[in-house]
């Protein structure tokens, strides 16, 4: 099979693999923070959670970082990005301790969340990074290939770092302890990536040592020049515009669907904390079948063609598996959301990695980071004023399959135009 072989001639590239491993570390350790963090929040005993309760912590991790995502991306390209994957994950190793500290210091929420912000917020680095950084260990022949396996590899990292948080839970008495330890879990992987990140050279993963700054003054000074002209440059490639508006859109569908699921796990189902690591997994194996299968849909339907049909398939199929809010369909959606999403996920990145230029990649995906969670925020922002206590609307449902759907509608038309961009990978 070609998707065999190529995988193979991946995996026989040594800076390939070297560059997935501090991937499945850092996203496996991503994974078992953001259990801790949500078993923490949504399911403590002491606690009475809502769904503005939800979206009001997901403001306070995601928003504020996420709007100065773009100037990391401004450092992050006069930074070498084997050196900011590096420290970062080390620093992201410390902060973890700390927070876990905070957990059983029983603090103020306000401490606790700006601890745990400091870990989320040095992701921005790690994940723009790792972005940018693929196009310079893959030749562009196998790029799509490569976000397959890379990106969705850390996606099921994550997912496996969160069944393992959920097997420490379960190993452990309830309470602010087990939390604090699936934390402390969490900084040794950091501390692992970091490490993996030692073997690469220097100067593999770019940027031009042209584009480099040598101190933090000379980068930071830069920083409005190299955001205007981030902007400009992703302007003058509607091909990748185009994919991160569609990307955005299914963002926010896909965070509107997660609040909803966190509600029925904690208030309307039993064994709610089980029932979120089965979600959890079977979310997972759609992704794992989108990395499967997207090689070959890009293939056959172009890039910005298979976001299309990601789409329209999540607007037929999520909803009308899940609006009986039931645990069976429910799963068998996450399972449709998880290949829709993911699906959609390689396309995008592989669009931006295409069609932007080396020394603006990084501040690129993370203007694609910022969209990533702003959209996500802004999702559980709706859901908690649609949202009742135990997580069933109907109007929720339906609102997320009409964005879908109109999703699929707009890049379809574009499809359908002269210059249309259905079977086109590269740039325009």
């Amino acid at each position: 099979m070609p998707v065999v072989r190529d995988l193979r001639v991946l995996l026989r590239l040594r800076d390939f693999r070297r560059l997935l491993a501090v991937r499945l570390l850092s996203q496996l350790s991503d994974g078992v923070f953001q259990v801790a963090l949500a078993t923490y929040v949504v399911f403590s005993p002491e606690k009475e959670t809502s769904p503005a309760a939800i979206a009001s912590a997901m403001a306070v991790l995601l928003l504020p970082y996420s709007l100065l995502g773009p100037f990391t991306g401004v450092l992050l390209d006069g930074w070498r990005r084997r050196q900011v994957l590096l420290y970062c994950n080390l620093l992201r190793a410390v902060l973890s301790v700390g927070t876990a500290l905070l957990m059983l210091a029983r603090v103020p929420d306000w401490l606790f969340y700006l601890s745990a912000l400091s870990v989320t917020a040095v992701n921005r680095f790690v994940l723009a990074g790792l972005s940018a950084a693929l196009p310079r260990v893959v030749d562009g022949e196998r790029l799509v290939m490569a976000n397959s396996l890379s990106p969705t590899a850390g996606t099921l990292a994550a997912t496996a770092g969160g069944g393992l948080a959920f097997l420490v839970h379960l190993a452990m008495p309830e309470g602010r302890g087990s939390d604090a330890v699936v934390v402390v879990v969490g900084a040794v992987g950091y501390l692992c990536a970091g490490l993996s990140a030692l073997p690469m050279p220097r100067d593999l993963l770019g940027p031009a040592p042209s584009f480099i700054q040598p101190r933090f003054g000379a980068a930071l000074g830069s920083t409005i020049h190299g955001l205007a002209s981030g902007i400009r440059h992703l302007h003058e490639r509607p091909l990748a515009s185009r994919a991160l508006a569609a990307m955005t859109a299914m963002r926010f569908c896909y965070g509107a669907l997660t609040v909803t699921v966190l509600m029925l796990c904690r208030y309307a189902w039993s064994g709610g904390l089980g029932l979120l690591g089965i979600a959890v997994a079977v979310s997972g194996a759609g992704f794992f079948l989108a990395a499967v299968i997207t090689p070959w849909a890009t293939s056959r339907f172009g890039t910005q063609g298979w976001i299309t049909v990601c789409a329209a398939f999540a607007a037929v199929l999520v909803p009308g598996l899940s609006l009986s809010f039931e645990p069976a369909p429910v799963m068998a959606a996450a399972f449709v959301l998880g290949v829709a999403t993911q699906g959609a996920k390689i396309a995008t990145d592989t669009v931006v990695q295409s069609s932007v230029d080396d020394a603006y990649r990084g501040r690129v995906f993370s203007l694609y980071d910022v969209l990533f969670n702003v959209a996500f925020v802004g999702a559980a922002a709706v859901a908690a004023l649609i949202l009742p206590a135990d997580g069933r609307s109907v109007p929720l449902m339906l609102g997320v399959s009409v964005l879908y759907a109109l999703v699929a509608m707009g890049l379809a038309s574009v499809t359908r135009a002269p210059d249309g961009w259905f079977h086109t990978t590269g740039r325009r």
